[in-house]
């Protein structure tokens, strides 16, 4: 499957009904306090790097973000594959870019905080291959019980 991953700058329609979506996806996983995904506008604003995969098609089948934490390290923000299209290495594609965009830009590290029930499985094997290591709490975050907090460094 043939899919471009751009960065976006600017709220569409259907990338607002997509990230609402993936909100709405959360609602069931976790209380509230332990829902951490971004809004369609935090994820506009000048510290976050937004990025929409689309297929041949121009349909929009995945997003990933980068959020700013401290100089040198970020966090993997909205990572979402749309459902039917899960299971074909959208994610994986998704998060490759987001690992180049940082390296390119001398990010050393990536951090993210995931959901910690058997409903991410799918994406703790994702980030587990793609070579991040659990760790402690980041950033404005705590311990929780909803919670998995992955890193990995891109440069020693």
């Amino acid at each position: 499957m043939t899919i471009g991953i751009d960065r976006v700058h600017a709220a569409t329609p259907g990338l607002e009904d997509f990230l609402a979506a993936h909100l709405l996806d959360m609602e069931s996983t976790a209380p509230p306090e332990s829902r951490h995904a971004f809004d369609m506008s935090r994820l506009l604003a000048p510290d976050v790097r937004l990025f929409a995969a689309k297929d041949r098609d121009d349909e929009l089948v995945g997003t990933g973000a980068l959020a700013a934490l401290e100089p040198g390290h970020e966090e993997v923000k909205s990572m979402r594959t749309a459902p039917w299209m899960r299971g074909r290495g959208i994610g994986s594609a998704i998060l490759a870019a987001l690992l180049a965009d940082a390296r390119a830009r001398g990010i050393r590290r990536l951090s993210l905080e995931t959901g910690a029930s058997d409903y991410f499985w799918t994406a703790h094997r994702l980030y587990a291959k793609a070579g991040f290591d659990e760790c402690e709490p980041f950033g404005a975050y705590e311990e929780d019980p909803h919670s998995l907090f992955l890193t990995k460094r891109l440069t020693e």
